[in-house]
């Protein structure tokens, strides 16, 4: 057996690819566009890790999605947490969960699903603004 990827519905693709690639980093790996059943698929990975993948699911016509208890979050690795929340921050990304504690943050994509990012290796020293940011909303 062999992990393939997670799919995520998501409501506005253009939205959803500027949020996964253009601010969180993603890059795009392939797309199928099924006129037919009025869907598209994007699968993203994380540049150089192309075996975790993320599949965004855009149904042409629009329905409510909700989320459920039984779907937590999609979790990365990146190399300096500071400044992955800095640059998502300046990029207009609310960060719910700040990386009080140098080695985790959540933020949430535009369409509710939460993104844990955590630092590679051992957790940095705790520095401002992040010590003293509260969390905001939910993750």
């Amino acid at each position: 057996m062999k992990y393939l990827h997670t799919m995520v519905r998501v409501t506005d693709l253009l939205q959803s690819l500027d949020f996964y690639c253009d601010k969180l980093g993603l890059v795009e790996l392939r797309r199928q566009v099924n006129e037919r059943g009025r869907f598209t698929l994007v699968f993203l990975a994380a540049p150089g890790d192309e075996q975790a993948q993320v599949e965004l699911t855009w149904n042409w016509d629009p329905e409510p999605y909700t989320m459920g208890r039984a779907f937590g979050h999609l979790a990365y690795q990146v190399d300096d947490i500071y400044a992955s929340c800095e640059r998502l921050q300046a990029a207009g990304v609310v960060i719910n969960r700040p990386p009080r504690d140098g080695r985790m943050a959540f933020v949430r994509s535009p369409d509710n699903v939460s993104i844990e990012l955590l630092q590679r290796g051992e957790a940095l020293p705790p520095r401002e603004p992040w010590l003293s940011m509260p969390n905001t909303g939910t993750w």
